[in-house]
C-alpha cells in the first residue's frame, strides 16, 4: 500500500517546528505504524538525512512510551490500543497520515515526537512510599479485601502512564492518570497511612506541572489504551476535599473504608 506522511519535525522545545512530507509506497498492511516509521527512517537515513526521534521501548503496549498523535487521535486508531499496536491495515492504500507529538504545556518536545513526560514520574514521587511493611509474598486471602475493592484497585493499576490523556483532554488535565496512581493505593489497606498526605502532594505537584484542570469532557478516558474510568477522578477529588479542609487524624477516620 502506499502512504503519504505529514511528520512534526521539532529539534526541540524551543525551536520552531512544522510538518515534513514523505511517500512510502510499499507499505506491508501487517507492520505495525512503529515498524512503518522504522521503514521510513532507514530510507532518510540512506539518503543522507536525519531520521525522524519517536520514543518506544516494548512494543507491546505495556510501556507506554510510543506517544504519537496520528490523525489529530492520540495512539492513532483503534479503542484501547497504544501506538506500537496499530497495524497498517487500519489505514486505506493512498491515504494521508499526520503524525505528532503529544501536546502538553507539561510535555515538552525533546526532538520531534519525543516528549519529556518526566513530569509524571514528578508526581508519583510526590506520592511517597508505603509505610507497611509488605514483607514476603502473603498468602492469599491473608489480607480480607472485598473482590469488588480488589478488582477496582487492579483497574486503577493498569494505568500505564503513557499520556494519552493529556493528549486527548482540551484543557491538557492530568487528573486521569493521578487520578488512576491515587485510587490504586488509596483503595488497599496498605496505603490507608499515608491516603492523606498522598493525595495532598500528587495533586498540588500535578498543578505545579501546568496542567490544566478537569471540566468532565471525558475525552482522557476514551483515549486511554487501558480504558480507565473517569470515576477515578471523582474518588481523587473526594479524597483531596476532605484532606484539604480538616485535621489529618479526622481525615483519616472518615476516608477509612471508603
Amino acid at each position: 500500500m502506499r502512504i503519504k506522511l505529514h511528520i512534526w519535525r521539532q529539534n526541540g522545545p524551543q525551536a520552531k517546528g512544522d510538518f515534513e512530507v514523505h511517500q512510502l509506497d510499499d507499505v506491508d498492511e501487517d507492520m505495525s505504524f512503529l515498524e512503518m516509521l522504522d521503514v521510513l527512517n532507514e530510507e532518510i537515513i540512506e539518503s543522507g538525512g536525519d531520521p525522524v526521534t519517536f520514543d518506544s521501548d516494548c512494543r507491546e503496549g505495556i510501556c507506554g512510551a510510543c506517544s504519537c498523535v496520528i490523525n489529530g487521535r492520540p495512539h492513532g486508531p483503534g479503542h484501547k490500543s497504544t501506538t506500537c499496536q496499530i497495524r497498517m491495515r487500519s489505514f486505506n492504500d493512498g491515504d494521508e497520515i499526520w503524525i505528532e507529538p503529544f501536546r502538553s504545556r507539561g510535555f515538552p518536545v525533546v526532538k520531534d515526537l519525543m516528549v519529556d513526560r518526566e513530569a509524571f514520574d514528578r508526581i508519583i514521587r510526590a506520592g511517597g512510599f508505603i509505610s507497611v511493611h509488605s514483607g514476603p509474598k502473603p498468602d492469599a486471602n491473608d489480607i480480607p479485601i472485598p473482590h469488588r475493592i480488589a478488582e477496582e484497585a487492579m483497574d486503577a493499576a493498569e494505568c500505564i502512564g503513557c499520556g494519552a490523556c493529556v493528549a486527548a483532554c482540551p484543557n491538557g488535565s492530568a487528573m486521569l492518570f493521578t487520578g488512576a496512581k491515587v485510587s490504586h493505593l488509596g483503595l488497599l489497606p496498605q496505603g490507608q497511612p499515608e491516603r492523606v498526605s498522598r493525595v495532598k502532594s500528587m495533586v498540588d505537584q500535578m498543578d505545579d506541572e501546568g496542567f490544566g484542570a478537569c471540566t468532565n469532557y471525558a475525552e482522557c478516558q476514551d483515549a486511554c489504551p487501558k480504558g480507565i474510568s473517569i470515576r477515578f477522578i471523582g474518588r481523587m477529588n473526594r479524597d483531596y476535599l476532605k484532606a484539604s479542609l480538616c485535621e489529618p487524624e479526622k481525615v483519616q477516620g472518615q476516608l477509612k473504608g471508603h
